[in-house]
């Protein structure tokens, strides 16, 4: 599949394969860029954007619209391609089709209501006779730089509200699973003028480090590591960036709580997307009055997972993006046993299927609790009061979404009031999103806001116009 630049379809003599990482099939080859495809790419965007900010405000909603229903009626044909390249069941990557056109009606509805306000300048010393109101314009050329993970969607809440603002788009996909992005990229093309959309396709240490550095680029949103999120964030210079650095994401169980909702919880938070979501929950903090109770139901119902191939209705767990990301599972659940803590169920990898684990006696300095573990892995942390919970919910670099489960309210404002994340949900689990709500998080989870009212807010700058009628 090519590269789309300027309209028109671009490829280079160097190739990368993309594999489905259930069958190690090749599924398609792209072209690896480099700096002066990049660079192209900047420049019709650049030449784009007039184009772009001609059209009304209604033509842009509409053609938004209309590429929400080519998604619509193609919505298999992508769910298939993306479970072949992702390795996610069939049926989650249908609910990530369901999702990307909801975000897409989304920015075509936000598209017609970008507002300014007035500002009453008689507020001020000497501001008496002026009329003054704020308009807010695009910043120019986002780069969207994508995960593997949930590449559509995620593509989609960076690139939907930047054209619904006015702004053209760069996209760099992601290298493990760029397919689904670059057709996604295609419909867009059909409706928009060449240039609005752009798609390159490469290696981040180049094409992401030159669209980050360059002047004419005028915001990066990207979502992906911390380390890299910290590079951005030094090389980018005055332009804007979004940065959504991923979690540890804690579900605290107090005594007090439904243990079968919260083992759903876990159950849905743990595994989805064989446990590479960034807001997955990634520790289980669990009051030690009820913990034994509480794992032997979780054990149960883990083991009803289908692990199986992705592309059968069956299957409830996937792959791994690859075989090397369940090799590192493996080596962190490994490294935790040998310290102590205990498999339960699971705990075995084939490729690069890693079986859904529940691993108890987990401590918090243990490294898979410690840093984000990417996998199908539910640690089970003990804790003796609400207090100490809090404690350990804190006790991370992290702070991207929480859940707590309980009866008591008072408990559970306790908790939404002092765990530090950007979200904190009570009796749901980390996972829950919506695609209209303000999503991202605290201390190095990042920083900006994803969600397409807030993402416009982001990739808007307020300007101020004044009218002296004196």
């Amino acid at each position: 599949m090519d590269m789309l630049i300027g309209g028109k379809h671009i490829s280079s003599d160097d190739l990368e394969e993309v594999k489905n990482p259930y069958d190690g099939e090749v599924i398609d080859t792209v072209p690896i860029a480099h700096r002066q495809t990049a660079d192209l790419a900047i420049v019709e965007a650049n030449k784009a954007k007039e184009s772009l900010q001609e059209m009304s405000a209604f033509k842009v909603s509409n053609k938004l619209y209309n590429v929400c229903e080519k998604l619509k009626e193609n919505r298999e044909d992508f769910a298939v391609l993306l479970t072949k390249e992702v390795g996610k069941p069939i049926n989650e990557s249908l609910v990530e089709l369901d999702r990307s056109i909801e975000t897409l009606k989304l920015a075509a509805e936000e598209a017609k209501r970008i507002y300014g306000e007035s500002v009453p300048l008689d507020a001020g010393l000497n501001g008496k006779g002026f009329f003054a109101f704020t308009q807010r314009v695009p910043l120019g050329v986002v780069a969207a730089i994508t995960p593997f993970n949930y590449p559509l969607n995620l593509t989609i809440h960076k690139i939907a509200p930047a054209i619904a603002c006015k702004n053209t788009v760069i996209i760099k996909p992601p290298t493990e699973a760029p397919l689904t992005v670059m057709k996604f990229a295609e419909i867009l093309n059909e409706e928009f003028p060449g240039g609005v959309v752009n798609t390159v396709t490469g290696y981040g240490s180049e094409i992401g480090n030159y669209l980050v550095e360059s002047p004419n680029v005028d915001k990066i949103s990207f979502t992906g590591s911390v380390t890299t999120g910290l590079m951005i964030s030094q090389k980018a210079g005055m332009k804007k960036v979004t940065l959504e650095l991923g979690g540890n994401d804690p579900l605290i169980v107090l005594k007090d709580a439904d243990i079968d909702k919260a083992v759903k919880g876990v159950i849905n938070g743990a595994f989805l997307n064989a446990g590479q979501v960034c807001m997955g929950v990634k520790r289980i903090i669990v009051e030690e009055e009820i913990a034994s109770e509480f794992a032997e139901k979780l054990v149960i119902e883990t083991e009803k997972l289908v692990m199986g191939n992705p592309l059968d209705s069956k299957t409830t767990l996937g792959t791994l993006i690859s075989q090397k990301a369940a090799i590192q599972v493996e080596e962190t659940v490994n490294n935790a046993v040998n310290g102590g803590a205990k498999i339960l169920t699971g705990g075995k990898r084939d490729g690069a299927f890693y079986e859904a684990t529940v691993i108890d006696d987990v401590t918090p300095e243990m490294d898979l609790v410690v840093g984000e573990t990417f996998g199908p892995v539910a640690p089970i942390i003990h804790v003796n009061s609400l207090d100490e919970a809090i404690g350990v919910a804190n006790d991370t670099e992290y702070g991207l979404q929480a859940g707590v489960f309980t009866s008591d309210y008072s408990s559970a404002m306790r908790c939404a009031q002092e765990i530090e994340a950007g979200t904190v949900f009570v009796n749901k689990q980390s996972t829950f999103r919506t695609d209209n709500m303000p999503f991202g998080g605290f201390k190095n989870s990042g920083v900006g806001k994803e969600g397409i009212k807030y993402a416009v807010s982001e990739m808007t700058k307020t300007k101020l116009i004044g009218l002296n009628l004196r």
